[in-house]
């Protein structure tokens, strides 16, 4: 794929040099990047200028993109790029990091953004999702599909505990995506056995979350429900 990274810094960088290593074409915006940077990712394509400028774009053959990641350290520039990618060149996919926990609203179709990544999002989640225990954590939000990743450790006293895969009556618009034990990820093939603190990842839906939990945790549904809304999520 042909892929453009908007921003030098230490993300924009660490990405660059993931998506070489998958063999990817790489071209990298940056109005400010310094000599040894540039020399440091020699494999990439170069572009010393103002991303938010047109003919800056147009200079990068934007048209041309597979992807366009803007992972600047500001959000302005961010969307602003993301925007452009999609309404200017017809970019299929832009990603965009969020620096800024408050701007997430904006990081949507609406401005062009088919993924956003919010860094400190995703540290909080994780961080909850280590030392929580039966509460549903949501890791991630797709932004076309209206689906969410979440998961939840399996607590001691759920009804599940020694109840295979294939007993699990989901809700409607969620699947078991995979387990984790003992630290090792594992497939949710039918015939496995459920066990306590076992961590369950699953697709859902909003709508199904709670159920889910509800149903996994033994609670009632509008327990679920307080423990996601104080999570602010």
């Amino acid at each position: 794929m042909r892929i453009v990274v908007v921003g030098a810094g230490s993300v924009g960088r660490s990405i660059t040099r993931e998506l070489l290593s998958n063999e990817h074409s790489l071209l990298v915006i940056d109005k400010y990047a310094r000599e040894e940077r540039v020399k440091a990712i020699p494999d990439a394509t170069w572009l010393l200028a103002d991303a938010c400028e047109v003919a800056t774009l147009e200079e990068a053959q934007l048209e041309h993109a597979d992807v366009v990641v803007c992972a600047t350290g500001d959000d302005k520039v961010n969307l602003v790029v993301s925007l452009l990618a999609k309404t200017e060149f017809g970019v299929p996919r832009t990603v965009a990091r969020v620096n800024n926990p408050r701007n997430e609203w904006m990081f949507d179709e609406g401005w062009g953004v088919d993924v956003a990544v919010s860094t400190p999002r995703l540290m909080t989640a994780l961080v909850e999702e280590a030392v929580s225990v039966g509460d549903l954590v949501r890791l991630f939000e797709f932004q076309q599909g209206k689906a969410t990743m979440v998961e939840l450790t399996l607590p001691l006293d759920s009804p599940y505990c020694g109840s295979s895969v294939a007993d699990l009556a989901l809700p409607p618009e969620c699947v078991l995506v995979g387990i984790i034990r003992d630290q090792l990820p594992m497939a949710p093939v039918p015939e496995e056995s459920l066990q306590a603190l076992d961590e369950l990842l699953f697709l859902a839906t909003r709508d199904a979350e709670r159920t889910l939990a509800a149903k996994l945790t033994g609670r009632r549904r509008d327990e679920v429900q307080t423990v996601l809304s104080d999570r602010n999520f």
